[in-house]
């Protein structure tokens, strides 16, 4: 016999953490609401049943007005689990209970699993679960989720109600609305149910939510004229009766149920006149004044320690251990067998230098991946989105794109599947349209190389102007785009502010190598493939004759047909096209572009042959221009993938792309045609 068990709960409520717990998988649990965004399945250990456990987004509510909670209502309206788990943060029980009693009102056995027991245990309250039992009407269960205490014997339960529950039509446990709204629902049940039963809906369900307006069931339903009519005239008579609409009405009687229950089970302690670790460490750090100045000096320290000395040393040690290490032992073996030259020249030139120039930053985004694990799993981050909800709003964003964005000054790709977090589709578009405006790490190298070609004594004002013009652009692009093309108001912005707890080194490591895995396997085969494609372009004619000079290659025919759209931004040099073109694959790939187009061959960004060699090519002004242009043209073919699976239209992939690019274009004319009117060129 097999069954299927769903884990439902508001965001925060520990549901990823039982569910690595029940499957044993290592997906990553964390502290920032919207980490489970598409339900996850696996199956219970150590049970001689097979029992099939879902994971749904964490939702605070079963009103389908955001995807989290059309994807959880769709799954356990159609689908029809054997048994709903609903997963509940007892260290803020009020809040919680009012899913469990939407899911209660479904008619699908329901257990009640209170969680972070850790938490109200250290706080003093208690919990009469008893009472809830009573009050609710469904098993109730204590859990301490990180700690694994109690998560067996909530699969127990829900195994025992599964085997069970023989009618699926059950009555509802727990009576929450008034004597007026029940006798509604009685009458309007009678004259559902061959809609719903035909549907296999539960049917006082389906009367609430024709009675509540609720247009999804509605069309579901297919309900006739008639039968709306009916609904119509119980739902005037009800908002009559009560000089409300019927919505507020339905709430506000959850809400009095929820609190006669929680007065009833529910002992606090200190009542809320005392004021946890959390409230205190919040009074400072999401204080008004200041909340952003902490927030950049803590980003600033992340940064510094992902970019400084400890940064450089690693993509100095992977830089050696690449192209002198493992080039020089290839090399050997290649001489040693006989192997062809121009074989030779695929395996170091192309694919071993084409990989080393991603690998080469692999520390570095682990680094970040680290601290920003850290931050989130402590709760920072949910209070850094609080606060940049002000400033985004302005963009028409809330602050729920600003997780999304600051990932893009580590890597695109990340970021932009970090947006699914997001519940409106359009400020989700919006966000992967602006989140590659943020600097990514594998654009430095090119900041790098031209500044300190033609920037030597200014290198980082030059630098820092560059990341500053990409949040720039990305503001006025904000602007635009809300006004002309993603119309509507930006949505309500309500983000859980969990307590601070301390994360655990397992939870640390789980997350910094998920995120690191995806990154190697996903820019790694990409960048492989790539790699092989450029040095073919760049090694051969189109007779497919080898060349000595690039500019006779297929590669090099493409960048001379490529100026005359390069050249108003003062590229008129072929060699900055294809470098370019090539930096579509990997922005890193840009600085060994020029070094072997330029007849440096392979060397590293600061290396002052290079810097000579581009000054022919190059003025100062030019320079700027070309780095303005790599910043916020289309982003690499990795992050491409992941806007074509986050948009999942190829409409908006297209679109974001030529958006990013025109947008590149422009700013690069503007800076380098004006620069020239002002006497920079």
């Amino acid at each position: 016999m097999s069954y299927t068990f769903a884990l439902v709960g508001n965001p925060n409520c520990g549901k990823t953490t039982i569910f690595n717990e029940i499957t044993g998988s290592t997906q990553y649990v964390g502290n920032w609401p919207g980490v489970t965004v598409e339900k996850k399945e696996g199956k219970a250990r150590k049970f001689k049943e097979e029992i099939k456990i879902v994971d749904l987004p964490g939702i605070y509510s079963l009103s389908p007005y955001t995807m989290e909670e059309i994807i959880a209502r769709d799954y356990i309206v159609d689908q029809r689990p054997d048994v709903v788990i609903n997963i509940v943060d007892a260290s803020n029980i009020e809040r919680n209970l009012y899913l469990t009693t939407q899911l209660i009102e479904l008619g699908i056995p329901v257990v009640v699993a209170l969680n972070m027991m850790d938490v109200v245990n250290a706080r003093q309250d208690r919990i009469d679960t008893q009472k809830l039992i009573h009050y609710l009407g469904v098993p109730v269960l204590l859990v301490t989720a990180n700690k694994g205490a109690g998560v067996k014997e909530v699969v127990e339960k829900a195994l025992e109600v599964a085997q069970s529950a023989a009618a699926r039509e059950a009555d509802i446990p727990c009576k929450v609305f008034d004597q007026a709204i029940e006798q509604s629902l009685g009458k309007l049940q009678t004259l559902v149910k061959p809609w719903a039963q035909a549907k296999k809906y539960n049917a006082r369900w389906v009367s609430l939510k024709l009675l509540e307006g609720d247009e999804k069931v509605k069309e579901k339903l297919d309900v006739p004229v008639t039968l709306m009519a009916e609904v119509k005239t119980y739902r005037e008579g009800l908002e009559h009766e009560y000089d409300c609409d019927i919505e507020t009405v339905v709430a506000d009687n959850r809400y009095r149920f929820i609190s006669n229950v929680v007065s009833k089970a529910i002992k606090k302690k200190n009542n809320g006149n005392t004021l946890t670790l959390s409230d205190k460490i919040d009074k400072v750090v999401t204080n008004r004044i200041l909340a952003i100045p902490i927030f950049l000096a803590v980003m600033f320290a992340v940064f510094q320690a992902s970019f400084g000395p400890v940064g450089s040393f690693t993509i100095d040690w992977i830089d050696v251990f690449i192209n002198e290490t493992i080039a020089g032992v290839l090399t050997s073996w290649l001489e040693a067998g006989g192997a062809a030259e121009w074989l030779k020249a695929l395996i170091i030139d192309g694919i071993l230098a084409g990989m080393g120039s991603m690998l080469v930053f692999v520390p570095q985004i682990m680094i970040v991946f680290f601290f920003l694990s850290i931050l989130e799993d402590t709760g920072y981050m949910a209070r850094a989105a609080f606060i940049m909800d002000r400033v985004l709003r302005k963009l028409g964003l809330s602050g729920k794109s600003f997780i999304p964005m600051l990932m893009g000054f580590g890597c695109s790709t990340p970021a932009i599947m970090a947006s699914r977090t997001l519940e409106n589709e359009k400020d989700r578009r919006l966000t992967i349209i602006l989140t590659p405006f943020m600097s990514c790490g594998a654009r430095l190298p090119v900041y790098a190389l031209f500044a300190a070609a033609f920037f030597a004594q200014n290198q980082g004002v030059i630098i820092f102007s560059i990341y500053m013009l990409g949040i720039v652009v990305a503001v006025l692009s904000g602007i635009i785009l809300k006004k002309f093309v993603l119309k509507g108001e930006v949505a309500p912005f309500v983000m859980e502010l969990p307590p601070y707890r301390i994360p655990t080194l397992k939870g640390i490591t789980i997350h910094m190598l998920d995120r690191g895995k995806g990154f190697v396997k996903k820019a790694g085969t990409v960048i492989f493939a790539a790699a092989v494609v450029i040095w073919f372009l760049q090694t051969f004619s189109f007779s497919f004759q080898m060349v000595q000079d690039p500019g006779d290659s297929i590669m090099g025919g493409i960048g001379k047909l490529m100026v005359p759209v390069f050249a108003p931004l003062g590229f008129d040099d072929w060699r900055a096209a294809v470098a370019l073109l090539t930096g579509v694959v990997a922005k890193e790939v840009v600085v060994a572009t020029l070094g072997i187009l330029t007849d440096v061959g392979e060397v590293t960004e600061d290396s002052v042959e290079l810097a000579a060699a581009l000054q022919v090519y190059f003025t100062p002004l030019k320079a700027y221009a070309f780095m303005a242009f790599t910043l916020l043209y289309m982003p690499c073919v990795a992050a491409f993938g992941a806007i074509k699976r986050e948009m999942n239209s190829w409409k908006w992939t297209l679109f974001t792309v030529a958006y990013q690019t025109g947008v590149a274009w422009i700013v690069a004319l503007l800076i380098y045609q004006v620069g020239r009117l002002v006497g920079l060129g």
